[in-house]
Parts: structure tokens; sequence; C-alpha cells
């Protein structure tokens, strides 16, 4: 299992990348893993404020669709179009190709409460 140790993560399994007051949002190599593969991605709220925890969007896999939850309060800025025709990529780069969404950060202490690649290694087992 890969966990970046320069992202942070959460306990919904999505990754967050902080680069300035934007962070860019994926979900983890676990959790691409657990779901299998990813067939369709959805993000109908780009332009939109919304708090930590909240839903962004849903990521469909071959048995089961799943929420994503917004890791910090912030207007999403941004979709990764790549994913309208290639979902796969969330499987083959979840870190790279794959990202989901960019948000403009509201509350950047939030970042504080997110876990190191430590901690979510040891979440995760």
């Amino acid at each position: 299992m890969n966990v970046p140790s320069n992202l942070k993560y959460t306990k919904e399994h999505e990754w967050v990348l902080v680069e300035g007051n934007v962070a860019t949002v994926g979900i983890t190599d676990y959790a691409q893993g657990e779901l299998g593969e990813i067939v369709f991605v959805e993000v109908e709220t780009v332009g939109e404020t919304l708090a930590a925890g909240e839903v962004f969007g849903t990521v469909e896999a071959v048995k089961t669709v799943s929420d994503l939850f917004l890791p910090l309060d912030g207007e999403i800025i941004e979709f990764n179009e790549s994913l309208v025709d290639s979902p796969e990529l969330v499987n083959d780069s979840p870190y790279g190709d794959g990202w989901m969404i960019k948000v403009q950060i509201s509350n950047p202490e939030q970042v504080n409460s997110l876990l190191s690649a430590d901690e979510y290694t040891a979440l995760v087992g």
C-alpha cells in the first residue's frame, strides 16, 4: 500500500495535498483497492462552498457507490475533467492523474487536524 509522506489524510480515506490556500483532494491507494475497478466519478459541486465532512461527490465502482467527503472547509474550484472519460485513472494513479478536486481552503487551521502518513498507515493497518 502506497502512503506518500508529503500528503495529509482523512479517516474517510481521502488524501490532501496543500499548496498555499489550495488543496488537491483524491482517494487513497487503500480506498481505490477496497473499491475495486472504478467506473464513474461524479462531482457536481464545483463553484460551491462546503464545510468539512460534507459530501462533494461520489465514486462508483463495479460493486458499489461511495460518497466522497470534503476534508476541509472551502470552495470547490476545479474537478479533474480527465476522470469523465477515464475514471480508471483513480485506480491506476490515485495520487497523480487520479486526483479528483481542488479546493480553495477557507480555514487553513483545519489542515492541522488531518492525519499524517504514519497516522493513516496505523489507521488502515
